[in-house]
């Protein structure tokens, strides 16, 4: 069987680069600096700023690690410039839930998703199929290049 290749639109291919560069930066709780640590928040929107976002990347602090503020979560990725999809192609940005009340962002790539392992105490990347519950996907807008 032939495998399908799907076409990365150019600031997508950007974003899942950008998310990739970041692996093995430590993780933080509010990180959003990699020299002293990321958590998901701070991956996704390192990645949606290097796939060249024409919006300010709202990065939203004070919130608890078990929030489950779908709202929020929601009104940031609009005003990142990020719109609904419903595909895996890489440089998507996945909202899941790895457990209750606990959103996580991921980046999906061409081989899996880079997100803030904060068991691995690092940005990682991880092969395969996101393993929880996807909430929702987004991907930038694709502009004039």
């Amino acid at each position: 069987m032939k495998k399908r290749t799907v076409e990365v639109p150019p600031r997508s291919a950007r974003v899942a680069a950008a998310a990739r560069a970041l692996v093995g930066v430590p993780f933080r709780l509010h990180g959003r600096d990699p020299a002293t640590g990321l958590d998901c928040i701070g991956v996704a929107a390192l990645a949606v700023r290097g796939g060249g976002s024409d919006a300010p990347v709202p990065v939203p602090t004070g919130y608890a690690l078990r929030s489950g503020d779908v709202g929020r979560m929601l009104k940031g990725l609009a005003a990142a410039g990020l719109e609904p999809v419903g595909d895996n192609v890489p440089g998507t940005v996945a909202l899941v839930l790895p457990g209750p009340r606990q959103l996580h962002l991921a980046v999906l790539t061409d081989a899996g998703f880079v997100h803030a392992d904060g068991r691995a105490k690092r940005v990682v990347e991880r092969p395969g199929a996101l393993p929880w519950l996807v909430l929702g996907r987004w991907r930038l807008r694709e502009g004039e290049e």
